[in-house]
């Protein structure tokens, strides 16, 4: 049974007040608020057994080596990746899209192309243009219609022996848009030998997420969106790629050997895990894992289409409010502007003084108010732990907020 009471107890932060209010935080698409279970995964790491990983002989070492590998096999299986091997713990999405951008370097040359789209965050998109510029390989962009929706008769006109990787995110960070990836993975596989890697950030924390079923090439999403801490995410590749690619970083773990005449990298996954790891984080990811396989993935994902689809219904209640992305398939995101309101700052300063946190800006996806011709949007965002009251909450501090700026 779903038992949203139950949920919002495991939550301690929402039970406070902001400026007099109580907290109503829709600001989950830049980072998830944490279960207990999740905080004291972390804690006890820290006060039972902290200790550094793989290398050490003694007790604590070998423990904190056996909950933090326990923890790529929650993830593994949180993904259903075909091995544990394949998972790759890094910072966050960021630093997994990096690391693949610069570990890519040598397979890809001058006048080869890589796809992206309009929709993507920023983190998908600077790393391939970096990329570009050091290989002279050149970027093509698949472009959005009115509604955000992505144009994929451009990946069909556009693949050639020439597209190396394709890149795009699964759901869009801005307006909640889940794009077609399995029509986009089936036609590059069909008209290419690209790769295909997916940015998985903002879908991991809303449905269940099959990478073998997907057959992408990589995956790469963060914890801190999906209830883990911050710091913290996953990298997933195909082994037949990832035992071919060079390391990003270099230091120690990741070397078999080290001499001063050759250095020989560590088997996978360590080749990529240069350094001490976040040891407490990535454990307290395979309790976020395990919080959200506790509830169910069909279960998660009613109740946040339900909170979505109402939000919608009520806000256009409102005269003269838009919704980007509104015939969109969409999920997790309400993104909006009000007419004759030109900054969309001053809509969520007037919300956080009734308790409401959302987002506002262009949330780091520039290209996507550029096309609408816009400086940005109010953007509220959703996890399992809202409720239709916060929903109610929050439309009537946008009507306030109307009211006092029209």
């Amino acid at each position: 049974m779903f038992d949203i009471q139950h949920i919002r107890n495991q939550f301690p932060i929402l039970d406070q007040s902001v400026n007099g209010k109580p907290l109503v935080y829709l600001d989950n698409a830049a980072t998830s608020q944490k279960p207990l279970a999740v905080l004291n995964a972390w804690q006890k790491y820290y006060t039972e057994i902290n200790a550094n990983v793989h290398r050490g002989i003694h007790t604590l070492s070998q423990l904190a080596t056996e909950e933090m590998e326990l923890s790529r096999r929650k993830i593994q299986k949180f993904i259903n990746a075909e091995h544990d091997f394949e998972v790759i713990f890094t910072r966050g999405t960021t630093e997994g899209i990096n690391l693949l951008a610069y570990s890519l370097t040598a397979w890809l040359k001058k006048d080869d192309e890589i796809i992206i789209s309009y929709l993507e965050h920023h983190s998908n998109i600077v790393p391939w243009q970096m990329l570009c510029e050091r290989t002279g390989a050149k970027l093509k962009v698949i472009p959005i219609d009115s509604d955000g929706i992505l144009q994929i008769d451009f990946v069909e006109k556009n693949l050639s022996e020439k597209t190396r990787l394709i890149s795009v995110n699964h759901v869009s960070n801005a307006l909640g848009v889940v794009n077609p990836v399995e029509e986009i993975i089936a036609l590059a596989r069909k008209n290419s030998d690209a790769l295909i890697v997916i940015d998985g950030a903002q879908a991991a924390p809303h449905f269940k997420i099959d990478v073998q079923q997907l057959d992408c090439d990589f995956y790469v999403f963060s914890g801190h969106k999906m209830y883990a801490p911050m710091g913290t995410g996953i990298l997933y590749g195909k082994e037949k790629i990832l035992r071919e690619l060079p390391p990003f970083h270099g230091g120690g773990e990741m070397i078999a050997t080290c001499s001063f005449d050759k250095t020989t990298y560590a088997d996978l996954p360590f080749k990529f895990e240069a350094g001490t790891p976040n040891v407490g984080g990535n454990i307290a990811l395979g309790a976020a894992a395990d919080f959200i396989e506790s509830i169910g993935h069909q279960h998660l994902q009613n109740h946040e289409n339900a909170l979505l689809e109402y939000a919608q219904q009520k806000l256009l209640e409102l005269d003269g409010l838009r919704i980007y992305g509104e015939k969109a398939t969409r999920t997790g995101v309400v993104s909006f502007n009000l007419e004759g309101i030109g900054i969309a700052s001053d809509v969520g300063m007037i919300l956080n003084k009734i308790g409401i946190a959302v987002r506002t800006g262009h949330h780091c996806t520039q290209p996507i108010m550029a096309f609408f011709e816009i400086a940005g949007t109010v953007r509220a965002s959703f996890a399992v732990y809202n409720t239709f009251e916060e929903i109610d909450i929050l439309v009537e501090g946008v009507r306030k907020a109307q009211r006092m700026l029209s």
